[in-house]
């Protein structure tokens, strides 16, 4: 299991803006959700809508909450698990707009009630990105709590690169007017379907 280096060890490029590069739709083929409810593995579109020289994704800070050595896995969801489903997916790409294969993305999170797990893993994992540059990962929509609306953090580092921490956001949230760390750039793409809700991000690293 591969542990994600701290931005100490490994300085980031501080890029004060990003254009959010999105495909066609949340979605390239179809829905994500199958006619009995259950996940189809719909496919991304091969290629990401992005162009030579796009701004790199925000960082934003690590908060208290990181834990490193994470499980590695795309499903954070449990059976049982209070909260709004959600699958999250999409490309990690260089700001050439070339897939980049075998990034490295840690994801960590509040539960639906604001509360993160600290003693353990709950909500918390990492994956590598396929062959194409793409990642998917299952969860729930995070909770509120007080001075923060509602976000998903994320370590994002391509092979022998730099670490890009930074954080996602849901779009409509009524507490993002107030949260002082969200930026509109940084938002989900999100569709809704038979009651999971779909989001699409991609990560650009400079």
């Amino acid at each position: 299991m591969m542990a994600v280096t701290t931005e100490g060890e490994c300085p980031m490029i501080d890029t004060p803006t990003r254009r959010v590069v999105l495909g066609a739709g949340v979605f390239a083929a179809g829905s994500l959700l199958m006619a009995d409810g259950s996940l189809a593995q719909a496919p991304l579109a091969l290629t990401p809508e992005c162009h030579d020289g796009d701004a790199a994704t925000v960082p934003q800070t690590e908060g208290p909450f990181f834990k490193p050595s994470s499980p590695e896995r795309t499903e954070l969801f449990e059976e049982g698990m209070a909260g709004q489903p959600i699958e999250l997916v999409g490309f990690v790409l260089s700001r050439a707009c070339k897939p980049l294969a075998g990034a490295l993305l840690d994801f960590w999170q509040a539960d639906d009630k604001g509360r993160y797990d600290n003693s353990g893993f709950r909500l918390r994992g990492h994956q590598f990105s396929d062959a194409e540059g793409r990642y998917r990962l299952r969860s729930i929509v995070p909770g509120i709590y007080v001075g923060r609306t509602r976000h998903i953090h994320v370590k994002v580092q391509p092979r022998g690169g730099r670490v890009l921490t930074t954080q996602l956001y849901f779009p409509g949230e009524a507490q993002n007017r107030s949260d002082g760390l969200f930026r509109k750039d940084l938002q989900i793409r999100t569709a809704k379907n038979a009651g999971w809700l779909a989001g699409r991000f991609d990560f650009v690293l400079g």
